[in-house]
């Protein structure tokens, strides 16, 4: 993936976007942080970007504003034609569709998409599966080039209502519609995901596997062998808090780090 055994993908959390509680007023601001966010990461050695609102708390369900869509095809575009690395999006929660339109007129890489394949019960709310309308709609705007990296399983969720469907048989899933990763994760920002997990996937899943969530210095040796892509977003920042902006010597380590398994 990205020309890498495992790549490393940065994840820069944008802030506070129009259309949230949290939104300053200040675009350039907010535009600015992001592409320095950018610039850290790049000259530190990861293989690709994603880009996230996550600031924009609490998140609506399913969709987001038109206006917020507006800003993050800004602030997306910039990043793609600063880093000269393969860029993905994510727009929370579960803007799926908005996502695309994002990532389509930005010419960009990938999404990273929730509720893909069965219903799961976010902080949010319902969510339903999305793949027919994100995969028709992928479709008919001649974008298959957009790769559908799909959680499964994801954080701050439950699943309870789907606790007779294995995580392996929810990849399984997610590949028959057409996605062209999965993405697991732990049970929230921060926390790894369990090797058991992570093996079943690496012994079963037929598409790339991701790791969303929990990855350091210290775990990497552990998952760099199982998967296709390591997604760091915690760790990279000051602090370890995915608040604080990106901290160049927390990702070096990280490079460093993976650097020895590719």
């Amino acid at each position: 993936m990205f020309g890498k055994k495992c790549s490393l993908i940065g994840c820069v959390h944008v802030l506070a976007l129009p259309g949230s509680a949290g939104y300053s007023g200040n675009m350039e601001q907010i535009l600015a942080a992001a592409i320095s966010d950018a610039h850290t990461y790049v000259k530190n050695g990861v293989d690709a970007i994603i880009v996230e609102n996550m600031h924009d708390v609490p998140y609506l369900t399913g969709y987001v504003d038109p206006e917020t869509v507006s800003a993050m095809t800004i602030v997306a575009n910039a990043i793609k034609q600063e880093a000269k690395l393969p860029v993905g999006v994510q727009l929370l929660a579960g803007a799926n569709l908005e996502a695309l339109g994002v990532a389509v007129a930005c010419n960009l890489d990938f999404i990273r998409v929730e509720g893909f394949v069965f219903a799961h019960v976010g902080d949010e709310g319902l969510h339903d599966s999305c793949a027919a309308k994100l995969v028709r709609r992928r479709a008919s705007l001649k974008a298959n080039h957009i790769k559908i990296f799909a959680d499964i399983k994801k954080k701050h969720s439950a699943h309870a209502i789907t606790g007779d469907v294995s995580l392996l048989e929810t990849a399984e899933a997610a590949e028959f519609f057409k996605a062209d990763g999965v993405i697991v994760t732990g049970s929230a920002t921060g926390k790894e995901p369990t090797l058991s997990d992570v093996e079943s996937l690496k012994e079963g899943a037929k598409l790339p596997v991701l790791i969303g969530s929990g990855i350091t210095p210290e775990n990497i040796p552990k998952y760099a062998q199982l998967v296709d892509g390591l997604i760091v977003g915690s760790f990279a920042k000051h602090d370890g808090n995915w608040k604080n902006a990106v901290d160049p010597a927390r990702v070096e380590k990280l490079a460093q780090a993976i650097s020895k398994f590719n």
